[in-house]
Formats: structure tokens, sequence, C-alpha cells
């Protein structure tokens, strides 16, 4: 894939700190998928997303892009069809030929995604706390797992508010199976 030789370019460059090499590589712009619901029920958290997303590439594009390459986000609309995830990454990676794609804002978009970024070899970064039982080398989790907030609460109830018994509560979702089964109070 074209796209893949044009951002290991950029990011030899970058390590290497030239930028005469990247500047002749940009001919086309470093494409960027958004992948967030613009429809149906996720859309009123996600459109912020996307139009966040949007606001930084016509940010970073008036600094002058990255090493000299103009920022092209290509936008598609899951419509908070959780297997729409999984179409809508395979089509940013093949047709679109993006570098790199942003996106997700559930667990079960992420999942549903996973095995096309990985089939693919593509990259995503995931902008939301997680279950943190998943690892991949296409995925850069950005968000906080359950135990990097939960279990320094759970101790702060146990040992400084002298707390014997309470509940996690939460709705029947991915983090709630993933962490709270395997949360165990002595």
């Amino acid at each position: 894939m074209a796209h893949k030789t044009k951002l290991s370019s950029i990011a030899m460059a970058a390590l290497l700190g030239t930028t005469g090499l990247a500047a002749a590589e940009c001919a086309d712009p470093v494409k960027i998928g958004v992948l967030h619901s613009l429809s149906g029920t996720m859309a009123i958290s996600e459109t912020t997303l996307k139009d966040t997303m949007l606001m930084l590439v016509e940010q970073q594009n008036a600094k002058g892009g990255v090493l000299g390459c103009e920022i092209e986000a290509v936008v598609v609309d899951p419509a908070s069809d959780w297997p729409l995830f999984a179409e809508k990454a395979r089509e940013l990676l093949t047709v679109s030929e993006v570098d790199v794609i942003f996106g997700s804002w559930t667990s079960v978009s992420r999942k549903s995604a996973l095995p096309v970024l990985e089939e693919l070899n593509g990259l995503m970064f995931y902008p939301v706390q997680y279950e943190g039982e998943e690892s991949s080398k296409n995925v850069f989790y950005t968000g906080a797992a359950p135990n990097q907030q939960a279990i320094p609460a759970v101790d702060y109830f146990l040992e400084e508010l002298g707390v014997e018994k309470f509940a996690l509560l939460g709705t029947d979702y991915g983090l709630c199976r993933e962490f709270g089964g395997n949360l165990k109070l002595a």
C-alpha cells in the first residue's frame, strides 16, 4: 500500500530530524480516517468528536501540516450500527487508503473494527476508557483502563473512609462484564 510507504518515510524523516525527504514525498496529503457515528443513537456523543478532529486537522494544516504534508480527513458514518464499524474501517483502509484511523466511541464499535484493523494492518487511535482486557499492535488505547481508576477508588473507600461494604453498579455492557466479573474484594 502506497500510503504505508509514505507514512513510513515521514516517520523516518521525523526520527532523523530531516524534513527534505518528507517534503519530497508530500505530493499527496496524509489521509486520516474519522470513524465516528454521525447518525443513530451515538451521534449525540460522536458528532462532537468528529468536529473536534476536523478542527484539529484544520489547526495543524494552518501550521504546515505534518512535516510539510497537508492532512486530509476522510469522514465516514457507521451510523451507531456496530457491524458497520468493521465495514467502514475496511472502506477507510482499502478504498480511501487512509494512513491512520481516529475513532470508535464504544467498546463494541472498537471490537467490531479490530479484526479488520489486524487483517489489513491498519492503525487506529481509540479515544476512550476501555476494559483493559485487550491488547493489539493496531490500536492505540488512549483512555484509561478501569483498574487505573477503580482500584485506587476501592482502596480509598476501604483504607481512608473505612467503608466495609459497597456495590459497583453499571450497565449491562462490555466494560462491566469484563471488569466487574474480575473484581474480587476481601
